[in-house]
């Protein structure tokens, strides 16, 4: 059988080590970038030849192009997927493209004989909208995406894996689809292209927040998370699957002091101070970036791998590891001076 697999979003911080892994691993790649100008930066990064990467300019707005990056895959991880630094003026700005590019994407993989599509979807579609306190997730839990505390981005990533299961049952005879959803993602940086979790890292150690906010969230390693999509694209038996991949829940007082504890002279402008949560909640009434996590403070959304590290095999590494190393590769990367 052949082995080419379509990686939608290949300038992404996780599609980035998932094609690196699936190259190391004699898979030929197609991957999908908004513009082929990319290509040029993206090749010497994430290693193959012309044979075994090739890239291909779509977006998921638009039919273009996604037809000929899907000719001859057999496979289909499709990890693009719609995201802004600050809250967008409109949710459906995030909403719709997510939700229309996960469809157009299954539509045209149906089409060209995919055997198997993987999304990328987020715990954000697992663990909003269930009242405040702590909650242990599985699997089997949904996202209530009309809840006050479920923004613009927890929508987004909801109703695009809610539509892709319902056109799969629909339209998707003959294809096996699954998602994986992970919780936040660190790990060293390849790049000054990340994702956003890191941000809070890179805010960490560069001195920027004043206190730790009684905030916290799941962490995956983006290499474990890259492994975990390249064990669901062959194990056989997994149609309909979705498996959370997400490590233990870490307030971020707790990665504060992590990074005082692994990296005292790198790590001497973190804070570990605990900021209260009525200064949280002032300063939300004039940012709004703040102001959309506000109603996180003091919940605990503990999202349990167990389903994965039974079915697949999958196995994680401690988070110290995976802070610490994202961490020094920020201050390799030029990323934050310390």
């Amino acid at each position: 059988m052949s082995k080419t697999v379509l990686v939608s979003g290949g300038s992404g911080y996780i599609a980035g080590f998932i094609i690196k892994q699936l190259l190391a691993d004699g898979w030929t790649v197609n991957t999908t970038v908004r513009s082929l100008k990319r290509e040029a930066e993206l090749r010497p990064l994430l290693g193959g030849s012309a044979e075994t990467l090739r890239f291909f300019a779509a977006d998921l707005t638009a039919d273009a192009g996604w037809a000929e990056a899907m000719a001859g895959c057999t496979h289909v991880l499709h990890v693009a997927s719609p995201f802004s630094s600050k809250p967008p003026r409109n949710p459906d700005d995030l909403i719709i493209p997510a939700r229309e590019g996960t469809v157009r994407t299954l539509r045209i993989a149906k089409a060209a004989g995919v055997l198997r599509f993987v999304q990328t979807s987020s715990v954000a579609a697992i663990a909003y909208g269930h009242g405040k306190g702590h909650h242990q997730f599985t699997e089997a839990d949904w996202t209530n995406v009309h809840s006050r505390d479920a923004y613009a981005y927890v929508k987004s990533k909801t109703i695009a894996e809610r539509a892709a299961r319902d056109w799969m049952a629909k339209e998707g005879a003959g294809m096996e689809f699954l998602s994986i959803n992970p919780s936040a993602v660190l790990g060293p940086v390849w790049s000054k292209d990340f994702s956003a979790s890191i941000e809070l890292v890179s805010q960490l150690l560069s001195g920027a927040l004043p206190g730790c906010p009684d905030l916290g969230f799941g962490i995956v390693d983006v290499r474990d998370l890259a492994d975990l999509h390249v064990r669901a694209l062959t194990e056989p038996g997994l149609d309909g699957e979705r498996f959370i991949a997400s490590g233990p829940f870490l307030k971020m007082a707790e990665v504060a002091a992590i990074l005082r504890q692994h990296m005292p002279l790198d790590a001497r402008n973190v804070t570990t101070r605990r900021l209260p949560n009525w200064i949280v909640r002032f300063s939300a009434t004039f940012n709004p970036l703040i102001r959309q996590v506000v109603g996180e403070l003091g919940n605990v959304r503990d999202a349990s791998s167990a389903h994965a590290l039974e079915r697949l095999g999958w196995k994680t590494r401690p988070s110290e590891e995976s802070i610490v190393d994202c961490a020094k590769s920020l201050i390799a990367q030029g990323v934050v001076r310390v």
